[in-house]
């Protein structure tokens, strides 16, 4: 079996067995003796928002729940799994099972310790009561759940899936207890550095810190206060003392960077960029791969990714960028679309018949300015462009209405590569982004690579699925760029991780403290 375990120097035996010398001194110790310092003050976050009270039925949001509800896995700075809750797991060669050791002695917010069967009881949750959300169709796949003890959970699969312990970074576990556990939970009960406090939707959330979280001496801070409003200003806030952490745009990174006020930094996944087209009912000429290819050469790649990203731009035609497992160093070099090509866009445009002034591009975006950079890119090839920009919901339901041709979107980092991969396929969710693609036989690639235990031969599948999409023009990378996240000086111990999330078993807001 293959196994993963944090290296704790001592085992369980021998650290009690030491601990229980100890316990009469330590008892009489004023809190000072042991070097923890009381908890103090509030952070202010503000990053993404907080779409429902109930982390099973998530559609996105993934920035705030980690910092009360907890996973067995956790997605590590450089994007392997490390465990949390689960003090190790391992998995059979075949790929099918999976034993956890829940870590012992772990509480809920309600106080009682947290058991196998607890843990249990969320997979069966989100299998059965969960319709929608991230993690059903993962745990679909569940055919055995079993606890011989307290401390062990073996889940059983019907068949290999490979993202299956990076999904499990998202299922986070709370106490059956939790009010609406048969319904829509209000209020989690988690195991996390901080509770579920007082939420005010789309205003915001304060969560106060967990005496008695599992981990010896942290939390550092009193609560945190996460601002979820949409459409403020964070760089001025923060510069006005208001919030401590914020997710930044390029210009205003660098522009709290320069004033001194704030330290900026990356998410270790990054947001990758492309341009798309309707695959669902294409209109003509644009069903036409050879116009889909013209206007992706219409497109500099390098300017657009320093327009997005300034230094940090990575121009590729990957969704992975260099470093990543799943990178291909031999496709990136490949890419027919790196370098803007004018003249071989027309000529393909001719080759296909096609006049640029005689039609119009229906072009949708949210309200980026990097739409409108590709924008007046493609307009150099003589097309009318109609340039409709939503915000996030009304741009869903347009794209989801198929009478469009063109866009260009951005997607954030995930915790698996599937996690990209899904939306492509036919049946995948939320998939308009990237034209809603009906293609059996990519479904049948990313299905074979996921069902892949071998991390090489899934690879190499993988990217089969990767070419067949620009062989097919579906859709084309651009390039990626982090999401920039700023901290106010005074802020310590805080270093973005892999995802969004604000506390994973290695990092975040658990570690952090702020001045006086």
């Amino acid at each position: 079996m293959t196994s993963f375990t944090n290296d704790r120097g001592l085992d369980r035996r021998s650290f009690l067995a030491r601990a229980a010398g100890l316990a009469g001194a330590l008892a009489v110790l004023p809190v000072e003796a042991f070097g923890q310092a009381a908890r103090k003050g509030v952070l202010k976050y503000a990053t993404l928002g907080l779409d429902t009270s109930d982390p099973h039925r998530h559609t996105g949001s993934i920035a705030v729940q980690q910092c009360y509800a907890e996973a067995l896995t956790s997605i590590a700075a450089d994007g392997s799994v490390e465990p949390f809750l689960a003090e190790s797991f391992e998995m059979t060669p075949d790929g099918l099972t999976y034993r956890f050791k829940v870590r012992p002695n772990v509480k809920f917010h309600n106080g009682e310790v947290m058991s196998a069967a607890d843990v249990a009881a969320n997979f069966e949750r989100v299998k059965t009561k969960v319709k929608g959300g991230w993690l059903v169709s993962a745990m679909k796949r569940v055919v055995k759940l079993e606890t011989p003890d307290a401390t062990t959970l073996a889940v059983t699969l019907q068949e290999p899936y490979s993202p299956f312990l990076n999904l499990l970074s998202e299922l986070w576990i709370l106490s059956p207890k939790s009010e609406g556990w048969e319904e829509t939970i209000k209020t989690p009960i988690g195991t996390g550095p901080f509770t579920f406090g007082t939420w005010q939707p789309k205003v915001k959330l304060l969560a106060p810190a967990f005496a008695d979280y599992w981990k010896s001496g942290a939390p550092h801070l009193e609560a945190i206060e996460f601002d979820l409003r949409d459409g403020i200003d964070k760089s001025l806030a923060l510069r006005a003392g208001d919030v401590h952490i914020i997710s930044a745009e390029r210009e205003a990174a660098e522009g709290l960077e320069k004033a001194g006020v704030a330290t900026i930094s990356g998410l270790k996944d990054s947001t990758w960029y492309f341009v798309a087209f309707n695959n669902r009912k294409p209109r003509k000429p644009f069903d036409d791969v050879r116009v889909r290819k013209a206007l992706t050469l219409a497109v500099d790649k390098a300017a657009f990714m320093n327009f997005v990203g300034g230094d940090k731009g990575i121009v590729t035609n990957q969704i992975v960028t260099p470093g990543n497992v799943y990178f291909d160093k031999a496709s990136h070099d490949a890419d027919a679309f790196r370098k803007l090509d004018l003249d071989q866009a027309r000529k393909l445009l001719a080759d296909a018949g096609v006049k640029p002034a005689e039609h119009v591009i229906e072009f949708v975006s949210w309200q980026e300015p990097y739409a409108q950079v590709v924008v007046q890119m493609v307009r150099k090839l003589g097309f009318k462009v109609n340039h409709v920009a939503l915000d996030d919901i009304a741009a869903q339901k347009r794209l989801g209405q198929y009478d469009w041709d063109m866009n260009a979107m951005a997607s954030g980092p995930r915790s698996d590569i599937f996690l990209r991969y899904v939306r492509l396929m036919s049946d995948g969710p939320n998939p308009v982004l990237w034209g809603g693609i009906q293609d059996p036989d990519l479904d049948k690639l990313i299905d074979e690579a996921v069902k892949e235990p071998d991390a090489a031969d899934r690879k190499a599948t993988y990217l089969k699925a990767s070419q067949r999409i620009i062989e097919k023009g579906y859709f084309y990378v651009l390039g990626h760029a982090p999401s920039l996240i700023a901290i106010r000086k005074g802020v310590k111990g805080y270093d973005p991780g892999f995802t969004w999330a604000c506390h994973w078993a290695s990092g975040g807001v658990a570690h952090t403290t702020i001045d006086a």
